[in-house]
């Protein structure tokens, strides 16, 4: 195991770890003992009550989150002719078709989102080992498969963010930077929480959230009550 720095462990012993906070505590307490010197992400980490390996169990959507991620992703986009057009007008990082089916075959991933229309999906599904285990290939239930490139450009750079259950039932996403003030957090926290509640598939038995956790990018994790749906954007 790595050596933990100073400031992790002066933050960890902050922590309570047999503690449950409500969300608005857990939020205030991240933002409170981020041991980085640079603007920190603020990461949600879910274990949920279902099986990923059964198909009716799979977890996994989008969400606008209210108040960004702090980020600007870069969105790569498979189009061409007037769509590609389109989505050069709406700011995508980088166009293309074949020429970048090929670069990203040989394993170039250096993009946050991709894009792709329809037609070109013939293409793109032959990327699945590149792209699937980074939750990098476009799916239209998450709106990345879509003839409208401008509206998915816009959704992903203004904060729309993917998440999917992984092998071992933990979800992970990200609801901002340290730099937010705490009410914005809950209220990207709380807006993710609803979708993720939402998505609850039927066939899932007993608590569906078992385990919350939030923390920053290299700060400790803090235990957040699972059983607590409804946020407040005041402690």
């Amino acid at each position: 195991m790595a050596k933990r720095s100073k400031a992790y462990e002066a933050a960890a012993a902050k922590i309570d770890a047999e503690n449950f906070y409500a969300p608005i505590e857990a939020l205030t307490l991240a933002k409170d003992t981020n041991p980085s010197k640079f603007d920190a992400t603020v990461e949600v980490a879910f274990r949920l009550g279902v099986d990923p390996r059964k198909a009716d169990q799979m977890v996994r959507g989008t969400v606008n989150l209210p108040h960004g991620t702090g980020k600007v992703a870069r969105v790569l986009v498979f189009a061409t002719g007037e769509k590609a057009e389109a989505a050069i007008a709406a700011g995508a990082d980088f166009v293309g078709s074949d020429d970048l089916i090929e670069k990203i075959a040989a394993g170039w991933t250096d993009f946050d989102a991709a894009v792709a229309t329809p037609d070109l999906m013939g293409k793109v599904g032959r990327l699945g080992k590149v792209l699937g285990p980074r939750n990098l290939m476009p799916n239209p239930k998450t709106g990345t498969v879509t003839a409208d490139v401008t509206k998915a450009v816009n959704d992903i750079k203004g904060g729309k963010i993917d998440f999917r259950v992984d092998k071992h039932s933990n979800l992970h996403f990200i609801i901002g930077k340290v730099s937010f003030d705490v009410a914005k957090l809950a209220e990207n926290y709380a807006a993710a929480l609803e979708e993720v509640l939402r998505l609850k598939p039927s066939a899932s038995k007993g608590r569906y959230i078992q385990k919350a956790t939030v923390a920053t990018t290299f700060g400790p994790g803090i235990p957040v009550d699972p059983q607590v749906t409804k946020v407040l954007t005041e402690a």
